[in-house]
């Protein structure tokens, strides 16, 4: 695992000015993801660096790579799990190695291939490719987004790298708050590909490609999830051991590591799958970790223990406290380069750290839910398109009411949470319903949120980039283009994100085996009733991995990986919150409508309802904006 940088001239002059200490602050700026050692490259009219963070080939595996003749040089952040099967092909073809490297078979796969390349690679990467003699630069994000990648164009150049706080290390970046982006981020707690927080700074969407020559920058998506039905539709029975085989070999391409690797296992149906196939391949005894809170509701541990004793793991287990969380929220903010307000994110960093001290590489259960139809919210649009023939006098006369003056509760995913949005969303086009259920602000309440110049200034059609999106899709059913959006909106921009960056933060790896695109592909190819069963989700993988796990952990209600942000805030966080979110700062900021946040809080603190999640949301982007945007 690395992190890349560097830029390209977009007129190809030779007079430009390239800097090596420029490129080397960059670097430096992301050393978290590279401890190892740095790279640096620079060419006519190009900048090539990385850090890296050593796994496979420890000894030779440095970078920039490249082909024989030096014509074609390549950095890259990630790993390709099918790489000795496309370099002992590229030998048949007569093209020789230096290294055992996985980043090696890229300048031979180019020569070979062109663009077309990505078609033979399996794995998460980010890399940067340039051609000499073409004076043509290449870049590609992985299918599912597993690796960040930023660019923009800033005097003259295209500038790129792994992360926002890596461009701006770059004087020749200068940037502002991104309106739109922001009532992205209200709506869907991240923003959304391809834009970033940052004006003039973008992501690269998952399964893209930008190309760079002729001075003109060019994206295209170069693969797409099919939801196609080829052939006789097999049985369940004759699925199950298919897929069964498929995510055993996924496992398997992923435990290849020169360094000690370990699972994160939660006690939930993804993360044990990959456990439990992971005993299979290992040699010696799988590690694996779990992360405990003090709060009943949240706390998932004791399930991971039965887990980890069931497969014989080594299995080591930390709490997390109210007090050592809480007093990580307020450091977030430095490293946190875009604002992103999953509540995960801070067991997710906890874990990341504790599991650092063990293992350099860990395998994680990520994917599993949008492959498998998993989320409560698949099933909620069936109920939803009941709920929608009721007469409308009886939902807004009876129902609603009723459900709207449910009492409080802090608990984890608790009934009247989980009730109050889903009336709130049941008005909505399927889209926009979808991602009020996920987000935290909806049209409506962004209304009431922000000033009258910041609406003045900016759309509030903020989902039609995602009804777009369902333009490139064959998905048949309405449950299966949810799918679809969450694979390239919610997993790529805020779950793989996330795990990037806390994970990244403290320099460990964390491999997803269910997003092989041989295990989705063959997920997305089953009828929807193999996924969602009723209101089970998951059926074809429960059912494929029965004979490995407790029938109690297949079976058992999805909890989620949350803290509980609703009492921290009443408690803990509620000077940070008031600080944070005081009337003062919010008027001379000018982005929110003060008296309505202070509203918010009010009715949170006394309990009249629970805004914890929109008051997190906004939370986070205050730290962010104190560490990133005013000092830039």
């Amino acid at each position: 695992m690395c992190g890349i940088a560097g830029w390209a001239n977009l007129e190809n002059k030779s007079s430009q000015n390239f800097s090596e200490a420029v490129l080397h602050s960059m670097c430096e700026r992301m050393k978290h993801r590279g401890p190892d050692s740095e790279g640096l490259w620079i060419g006519e009219n190009v900048a090539l660096g990385m850090r890296r963070l050593s796994i496979i080939d420890l000894h030779t595996g440095e970078q920039p790579v490249y082909s024989e003749d030096k014509s074609i040089v390549v950095v890259m952040n990630g790993e390709l799990y099918n790489f000795r099967e496309v370099r002992a092909d590229l030998e048949k073809r007569g093209h020789k190695f230096e290294t055992q490297t996985d980043t090696e078979i890229l300048p031979h796969l180019y020569e070979e291939y062109g663009d077309a390349m990505l078609e033979h690679i399996n794995g998460m990467f980010a890399f940067a490719l340039w051609d000499v003699n073409k004076k043509k630069l290449l870049i590609a994000r992985d299918r599912f987004g597993e690796k960040p990648l930023y660019y923009g164009v800033f005097e003259g150049k295209l500038i790129f790298a792994s992360e926002p706080k890596v461009l701006l290390a770059n004087p020749a970046v200068k940037t502002e708050i991104n309106l739109e982006a922001l009532r992205s981020y209200l709506s869907f707690d991240y923003v959304p590909a391809p834009r970033s927080i940052y004006k003039n700074i973008y992501k690269l969407p998952a399964a893209h490609l930008l190309i760079l020559e002729k001075g003109e920058v060019k994206t295209r998506r170069y693969w797409n999830l099919t939801f196609r039905r080829s052939g006789k539709i097999p049985t369940i029975e004759k699925a199950a051991a298919e897929l069964r085989e498929l995510l055993a070999d996924a496992v398997r391409t992923r435990m290849i590591s020169d360094v000690p690797l370990g699972i994160l296992l939660s006690g939930g149906v993804d993360s044990s799958t990959v456990a439990a196939l992971a005993t299979q391949f290992s040699t010696e005894k799988v590690k694996t970790f779990s992360i405990g809170f003090e709060e009943d509701s949240f706390d998932e541990s004791k399930f991971a223990r039965q887990v980890a004793a069931h497969l014989g793991t080594e299995h080591y287990e930390e709490k997390l406290s109210v007090e050592k969380a809480a007093d990580l929220i307020s450091e977030i903010g430095t490293w946190l380069d875009e604002p992103l307000s999953d509540g995960s994110l801070i067991p997710t960093l906890l874990l990341s750290r504790f599991v650092k001290k063990h293992v350099t590489v860990a395998l994680g259960g990520d994917g599993g839910d949008e492959i498998f139809a998993g989320y409560p919210m698949y099933f909620a649009h069936k109920i939803a398109n009941i709920y929608g023939k009721i007469p409308r006098v009886l939902r807004s006369g009876l129902i609603e009411p009723i459900v709207n003056n449910l009492p409080v509760s802090s608990k984890n995913l608790s009934f009247d949470y989980k009730a109050k949005r889903f009336v709130a969303a049941s008005k909505y086009d399927a889209v926009t319903r979808h991602h009020s259920w996920f987000g935290s602000f909806s049209i409506e309440a962004q209304n009431d949120l922000l000033t009258e110049d910041i609406l003045a200034d900016t759309s509030s059609d903020i989902y039609q980039d995602a009804k777009d999106l369902l333009q490139i899709t064959d998905a048949p059913t309405e449950i299966e283009r949810m799918q679809f959006l969450d694979l390239n909106f919610y997993l790529a921009e805020d779950i793989l994100t996330k795990v990037d960056r806390a994970s990244m933060a403290v320099s460990l790896e964390v491999r997803a085996p269910f997003l092989d695109p041989r295990v989705a592909q063959f997920a997305a190819s089953l009828p929807l009733e193999y996924k969602l069963r009723g209101r089970q989700g998951k059926y074809i993988l429960k059912k494929a991995v029965a004979p490995l796990l407790p029938k109690n952990i297949l079976h058992r209600p999805k909890k989620g990986f949350g803290i509980p942000i609703a009492e921290w805030l009443k408690g803990r966080l509620n000077p940070l919150m008031h600080d944070l979110l005081a009337s003062d700062r919010l008027k001379n900021q000018g982005l929110f409508d003060e008296k309505f946040v202070q509203k918010l809080i009010k009715e949170h603190e006394t309990n009249v309802a629970s805004h914890h999640k929109q008051l997190w949301t906004l939370l986070v982007f205050q730290l962010w904006f104190d560490n990133f945007l005013e000092k830039n």
